[in-house]
């Protein structure tokens, strides 16, 4: 039976693309993948076979074995693992089942060099095969079943697979048709040195064979049976003390299947009512799927050594979905059900051992150099946690970085606080969708002129996680953007007052644009925060922030919208004159039709959409043709 051939979805295309094209300077790689998916496969299999011991059959011995063909130029990495199915084989090697794939390829594409860590970042380590090989055949037999399976592709045209002439072995082989400038990877003692350098902690045996070339006269008559050429073992159950800073990393780019160095790592052993130890690692780099909704940490558990699961959310909470490693448990048993680890009471009692370990991990490097760049990449990921977490909240705001109007750098919440001014009683704080739109925001032009300096937000979680947490060691987290801001009471330049003699006037005023603008707003007021602007939109005190309310609206989960409230600043210039036309009867068109453009003026700063661009820019045109003509 044979397939005709499939092409592969568009985003492999694209990816193999780039894998094949680009020019990668640690070619090696595709070897550790390719041996880290055949462990993954062993893993799979003996945790299977605790259940079902008959997938085991008479090979019970699960191991990986590579063997290398310089004549015929075949590199052939196999492993007796659990093996797939047709439908396995099309799903996983011929699409790219992952969030984020356009991310990845704009960014590899950006990337002139080639940069091989992309393809990591993003977890399409199979792939790698093709910037070695020209031809790659995967058959695969799954344990249980009878029938074999090919795959085969030139990372270009597509792939076929078809139903192999005969029964192969369990597990999968893949046999790399290697390209003439890869021939270095089917020597001895460059294999020897590759696997001994990246997979050297793989807990199941790994046997190197080479056969060796038809013109060596000074090989052996018989060849060299497979030899063993792994330490093997696990490697979080060696003493600290004897793991080597390159074996940690090596053993975090195989159980994350990541490109990039780690950040941070928690290695440490339990012991008490419960036993477990823990390698957890903290990646330095961002993974291009981290707001994928369907993306889990990547906590691998294991009992008494044997892989259980890698598909238990409870071990970590979703706000650290980024930390991979392993746990290896020694009160739980082999046969422990699902519903056992998602909501026993031992995974809870371990997980938040784990979580705080993390944090205080974290806690550690936030005094060292790099970690601002770490947090930008991690933080609004971190302070999801904020909102979740309470346990925690204490610990994820000691760790947590903030952008300010004291400079263009980051700030923790004991920094602000340390720098606040006489007479503050508040940590004031804006919301918005940039940091650069902040800072020239309408709301802080009473704050800058004091001094006061105010924390930047634009972070979407942002504004649900700072009406939970509320204060700060007992300072009031307090936005600017909130109806109820007075600054009077903090030392610097005196707070602008209204000459009372035209207090009547801006009575006035304030009456007539609330009879213009009717429902479009909740109430006018004159401001106490602004310096320099004409207008700005507020929320009213016990209402929901303007910012929220645009991204509810915007996501269908709140209909109804809040209205803001429009504040004048009573000392503008333009603001008097309006003041001056409201006792002109003659005026009253005009009055309206300013009331409109102040609105949407404020509108347009605040960031919401103007509701009638078309009335907008006839209003606009108008008064600036009138203005051209006065002047």
């Amino acid at each position: 039976m044979s397939d005709t051939v499939q092409p592969f979805e568009a985003e492999v295309g694209r990816v193999l693309d780039l894998v094949i094209n680009s020019l990668y300077k640690e070619r090696e790689i595709f070897l550790r993948e390719l041996v880290s998916n055949a462990s993954d496969a062993c893993d799979k299999l003996r945790y299977a076979s605790l259940s079902q011991p008959e997938l085991l059959g008479t090979d019970t011995d699960l191991k990986i074995e590579i063997f290398a063909d310089p004549d015929a130029a075949l590199l052939t990495i196999r492993d007796n693992g659990i093996g797939m199915d047709r439908d396995e084989l099309v799903a996983n090697l011929g699409t790219i089942a992952r969030s984020g794939t356009a991310r990845f390829l704009e960014a590899a594409e950006q990337q002139k060099s080639g940069d091989v860590k992309l393809i990591g970042q993003f977890g399409v380590g199979f792939y790698a095969a093709f910037m070695v090989a020209d031809r790659v055949v995967v058959q695969s037999r799954k344990a249980g079943e009878e029938t074999s399976w090919l795959w085969v592709s030139d990372g270009r045209q597509g792939f076929t697979v078809s139903e192999a002439p005969e029964t192969g072995p369990r597990g999968v082989t893949v046999t790399l048709h290697l390209k003439e400038d890869a021939r270095e990877f089917l020597g001895e003692w460059r294999l020897r040195e590759i696997i001994r350098r990246y997979s050297d902690h793989i807990a199941f045996p790994i046997l190197l064979q080479v056969k060796p070339k038809a013109d060596d006269k000074e090989a052996e008559a018989e060849p060299k049976a497979p030899e063993k050429v792994n330490e093997g073992g696990a490697l979080w159950t060696r003493p600290r003390g004897e793991i080597t800073d390159e074996q940690y990393k090596e053993f975090y780019h195989h159980v994350a299947h990541a490109f990039d160095d780690p950040f941070a790592r928690v290695h440490f052993t339990a012991e008490g009512q419960l036993s477990y130890t823990a390698l957890l690692f903290v990646p330095s780099m961002r993974p291009f799927d981290l707001y994928d909704p369907k993306r889990r940490h990547g906590v691998k558990l294991y009992v008494k050594r044997v892989f259980i699961t890698d598909d238990v959310e409870a071990l970590m909470p979703r706000y650290l979905r980024f930390v991979a490693g392993v746990l290896d448990s020694e009160d739980l048993q082999l046969n422990v059900s699902r519903e056992t680890l998602q909501h026993g009471a031992i995974v809870q009692k371990m997980r938040k051992v784990l979580v705080r370990r993390v944090l205080d991990e974290l806690a550690k490097k936030a005094k060292e150099d790099g970690y601002e760049a770490f947090w930008a990449d991690f933080g609004p990921v971190l302070k999801e946690g904020l909102f979740e977490d309470h346990e925690n909240r204490e610990r994820l705001l000691e760790i947590a970085r903030f952008r300010s109007t004291e400079g263009k750098g980051w700030t923790t919440l004991d920094g602000y606080v340390e720098r606040m001014k006489e007479g503050q009683a508040d940590i004031f704080y804006i919301t918005g969708t940039s940091i650069e739109a902040l800072r020239s925001s309408p709301q802080l032009e009473m704050a800058r002129a004091k001094g006061v300096e105010v924390l930047l937000f634009d972070d979407p979680v942002d504004e649900f996680w700072l009406p939970e947490v509320g204060e700060y060691k007992g300072k009031k987290l307090h936005s600017l953007t909130r109806s109820d801001v007075d600054l009077s009471s903090i030392k610097g330049a005196d707070s602008p007052e209204t000459p009372r003699a035209d207090q009547a006037g801006l009575d006035k005023l304030i009456a007539r644009l609330k009879l213009a603008l009717g429902e479009q707003v909740k109430d006018v007021r004159a401001s106490k925060r602004l310096k320099e602007s004409a207008v700005c939109l507020v929320a009213d005190d016990g209402g929901m922030d303007l910012r929220l309310g645009r991204m509810l609206k915007g996501h269908e989960q709140f209909a109804g919208g809040t209205k803001p409230i429009l504040e004048i600043n009573a000392e503008h210039a333009l603001v008097g004159r309006l003041r001056q036309m409201v006792d002109d009867p003659t005026a009253t068109p005009d009055l309206d039709e300013l009331a409109f453009l102040l609105l949407d003026q404020a509108r347009i700063i605040e960031g919401e959409p103007v509701p009638d661009p078309g009335a907008f820019s006839r209003r606009m045109s108008r008064y600036l043709a009138r203005g051209i003509e006065a002047a």
